[in-house]
């Protein structure tokens, strides 16, 4: 039984790790690929002008870039508060109130992404901020904020509130408790919800063209920009740029996590 067990689990580990390096072997491939043709397994020729080419126009993907760092920030670390206040208010409801917080909660996560940019869009256009980075800003913290609202009630369906009173009970008052109590033994959770908001908004296309309206270019609609003109070599080379900040920021975040000696228990 433990051969099989051992077996399964390192064909499913062998299985993940594939899935993940072929479609970036394949993006690095066709990034400095020449004359590549079916049914050819690999290019015929081999060049780098198209990372040239990338440097050349680096102002443009340099300003989509920053655009989708600065949302993506943003959009993490607001839904990242914000559902921390909102997964422990909810997790104070019981009953038919409880319920209807957490279907709302999981509402902006379960809606196809196009129908909730379809109402956001309708949303920013009457306020104003329809084509705006502001308006885009919002649109990106809707869905963050629906899954680090979800984050939160788990954590605190299992997070004691007991430090908390004992510091009440010792004359500490509420800003104390919170600054000395709940963030301290919340700060992992913290760094995990912004890791997810920030990932929520980093991909994000139907949000971004429907409320940016062409005004607002992040690097994941330029990538799209390029797909659809059939500039594949970009496409790939702006396909493996995108990648880049996440993996450094789940890099940072997985060090700051594993260096946090407080957890919630």
């Amino acid at each position: 039984m433990t051969a099989t067990r051992t077996l399964v689990r390192g064909s499913v580990v062998t299985a993940l790790a594939v899935s993940a390096v072929i479609p970036a072997a394949f993006l690095i491939a066709l990034s400095v690929s020449e004359e590549w043709f079916y049914p050819s397994l690999l290019p015929r020729r081999w060049s780098i002008d198209r990372w040239a080419l990338a440097v050349r126009t680096g102002e443009v993907l340099a300003g989509s870039l920053w655009t989708s760092t600065a949302l993506a920030l943003g959009a993490g670390l607001t839904s990242a508060v914000a559902g921390l206040a909102a997964g422990r208010a909810i997790s104070r409801l019981r009953g038919w109130r409880r319920r209807v917080a957490v279907s709302l909660a999981f509402l902006p996560v379960a809606v196809p992404p196009l129908a909730l940019a379809v109402g956001l869009q309708y949303s920013m256009l009457r306020i104003g901020l329809g084509g705006s980075f502001a308006g885009v800003m919002f649109a990106h913290f809707v869905p963050a904020l629906g899954y680090a609202t979800l984050f939160f009630i788990g954590i605190f369906a299992v997070y004691d509130m007991r430090a908390e009173d004992e510091a009440r009970s010792l004359g500490a008052n509420q800003r104390d408790v919170l600054k000395r109590v709940t963030l301290p033994l919340l700060r992992r959770p913290l760094i995990e919800a912004f890791a997810l908001g920030f990932l929520v908004s980093w991909a994000q296309v139907p949000l971004t063209l429907l409320i940016g309206q062409g005004l607002v270019i992040t690097l994941p609609v330029e990538l799209m920009s390029y797909v659809s003109a059939g500039q594949d070599h970009l496409a790939a080379t702006a396909g493996l740029i995108l990648t880049i900040p996440p993996l450094v920021l789940l890099a940072v975040t997985g060090m700051a996590v594993r260096r946090l000696s407080v957890v919630v228990v």
